[in-house]
């Protein structure tokens, strides 16, 4: 079991969203050089049972400029109306655009992929690993919000393994595929068969 860094609760309020009433509360670290931020928003008594839990990425070009090349806003949406139609969950949500390599290499790493190279190879080019991000902020804010045991709204093992390696019990795992467009299916073809994500594509 690995000890997350500590976090500090930095201000809490209510978000009205399109998929109901969430409390989004800021969080923030101390990082050698810098601060990292994330935000969770949570809706119900996430102490009760094993609470819904989303872990998500920022992805500017697909959440605000609505890019049909991932399924990230899609997933996000998917995820709020899970939780709010149970009434009780949360994501977590991190500022950690292109699976961690930032914006600008994000799109010249969609350059070479309209060269020919998939998101794993166009990331390896850039002299990156396929998935650069680093769970260890959302494990900090769980053991913040004393959340021991979760179902987790995911296709990714790896968030999988950063939960058990900080001590935190998954009970369920759950898709969180959505319906793939012609723009995305290629990357998401790549994630399952390159990054062993659970995905039905079908």
């Amino acid at each position: 079991m690995t000890t997350p860094l500590s976090v500090r609760r930095i201000v809490s309020t209510r978000l009205p969203t399109k998929s109901g009433l969430f409390q989004l509360v800021g969080f923030e670290r101390d990082l050698p050089g810098k601060i990292e931020t994330a935000l969770a928003l949570t809706m119900g008594d996430l102490t009760e049972g094993a609470p819904l839990l989303r872990i998500h990425s920022q992805c500017f070009t697909g959440e605000i400029l609505g890019s049909l090349r991932c399924d990230c806003r899609e997933q996000l949406e998917s995820a709020m109306e899970t939780i709010a139609a149970e009434g009780c969950g949360l994501v977590i949500y991190e500022h950690q655009e292109g699976r961690g390599i930032g914006l600008m290499a994000k799109l010249q790493a969609y350059a070479l992929q309209d060269k020919g190279l998939d998101t794993v190879e166009a990331n390896h080019a850039l002299g990156f690993d396929a998935d650069c991000r680093d769970f260890g902020l959302p494990m900090a804010i769980l053991h913040d919000l004393k959340i021991s045991r979760v179902r987790l709204l995911s296709n990714n093992p790896e968030k999988h393994q950063a939960l058990v390696q900080a001590g935190i019990e998954v009970t369920e795992r759950i898709s969180c595929e959505t319906t793939p467009n012609i723009h995305a299916l290629s990357y998401l073809r790549t994630k399952k068969e390159k990054m062993g994500h659970a995905l039905r594509l079908v």
